[in-house]
């Protein structure tokens, strides 16, 4: 059957999210591009940074797993509409604050607000994916890509010109709320998306989410930001300490990895339409294992930017097709299950860059690189996972073999 092209409401809905992972993704790279500045503004000494930079994900969790409940009485959408902006202000504070004390409540505010924007924004995307019946999942996770290295590039130019904290984050947030709150005007959701047929609830008959199935999800959400984090962290010192590159060298790895992300993301739901979820999960895994196997034995600098340059493409694609499968495994509870897998993003950030830290210093970075390696290899287990089920979604137009409908 031909695909019913999208209503002109889907594509506004659609756009409207891209902004709002557009301005996340900026937002939060402004925030962890800029530690050492605020750090050196709030005096926080090097004992200490840790329990704040921990303290981040652990909320957001908690974010997360009170959205799941949320959602039952309100709207995803309004609930992102509401956390987008206190989550950009709560960045200004971070950085126009005096007292270590405004500092500690402008990430508490930012991590539980956070795990809800993050939660809430997945739980819209899939509800698109699902009404327009093929993938679109990646692309918005290219929106949020597109606006971490926007992010990360105005964070730079504010290093380089010496601009405070204050003089950086306040007009950018000016900017930055009103264009997601303008933007939030066309969310959609399951409950606001028009249908011909039942809803996925309707059709489950209310189904809860059940933990056994959903486990494999989990563990590769893990996984993956386990990657992702050990890439964010320790890219650099491996280049500058292990590959005796330049100090100037060293910070290319992760811009590399930035772009290549973006680049992945931008043409992976073509890949996902083309061939099925599982087969793009299976390669994405496989490259970011070769990727981290490239890394752990490269010679010189440019081998291991070559193989930062694999794990962006490998990487790329398994949070958001995770997020993706989790929907489609339960059509009937989506919010709950996304709510409930977004926790594991935080869990692999909070594993990740320690495990590594702990293993290079013990043993060898080399030989650390290759533990987030089997991590990301074991995803290809769990591929089935993702692999799309008989029962069509959206306008009943769903592909079974080659379509991805989250």
């Amino acid at each position: 059957m031909t695909d019913s092209p999208p209503s002109r409401r889907l594509r506004h809905g659609r756009a409207s999210l891209a902004i709002s992972f557009f301005v996340q993704g900026a937002v939060f790279a402004l925030l962890v591009t800029r530690i050492p500045a605020l750090q050196d503004r709030y005096g926080v000494s090097d004992g200490l940074l840790p329990v704040f930079l921990a303290a981040v994900p652990i909320l957001a969790g908690v974010g997360s797993v009170g959205t799941e409940h949320l959602v039952k009485r309100m709207r995803p959408g309004l609930v992102l509409r509401v956390v987008q902006p206190i989550v950009s202000l709560a960045l200004l504070a971070a950085g126009s604050g005096t007292a270590v004390w405004q500092l500690a409540s402008a990430l508490a505010v930012f991590g539980l607000t956070v795990g809800a924007l993050d939660a809430s924004m997945n739980m819209l995307g899939v509800s698109l994916q699902r009404a327009y019946g093929r993938s679109i999942m990646l692309g918005f996770h290219a929106a949020y890509s597109l606006g971490g290295i926007a992010g990360a590039s105005l964070a730079w130019a504010g290093a380089h010109w010496d601009l405070s904290l204050t003089t950086l984050y306040a007009p950018l947030v000016a900017t930055l709320v009103p264009a997601a709150l303008i933007a939030s005007r066309w969310y959609l959701d399951d409950r606001s998306i028009p249908r011909t047929g039942p809803s996925p609830a309707a059709e489950a008959g209310g189904a809860a989410v059940s933990m056994r199935v959903l486990l494999p999800l989990c563990l590769v959400m893990a996984f993956a930001y386990i990657g992702d984090s050990t890439v964010s962290n320790w890219s650099a010192k491996y280049l500058e300490d292990v590959l005796h590159s330049s100090e100037q060298l060293a910070t290319v790895p992760y811009n590399v990895y930035m772009v290549t992300t973006l680049l992945g993301r931008s043409f992976g739901d073509l890949g996902v339409r083309r061939f099925g979820a599982a087969a793009v999960v299976r390669a994405g895994a496989l490259l970011a294992g070769g990727g981290f196997a490239v890394v752990a034995a490269a010679p010189g600098a440019w081998a291991g930017m070559a193989g930062f340059t694999l794990l962006g493409l490998g990487l790329c694609v398994l949070v958001p097709q995770t997020f993706a499968a989790a929907g489609r495994l339960f059509p009937g509870a989506s919010d709950a299950a996304v709510a409930r897998l977004n926790i594991f993003n935080y869990v692999g950030f909070l594993i990740g860059s320690p495990l590594v830290g702990a293993l290079g210093g013990l043993w060898n970075y080399r030989a650390a690189m290759l533990v987030p390696m089997v991590l990301v290899l074991v995803t290809i287990r769990y591929a089935r996972s993702f692999s799309p089920v008989p029962a069509g979604y959206g306008d009943g137009h769903e592909r079974p073999r080659t379509v991805d409908v989250g």
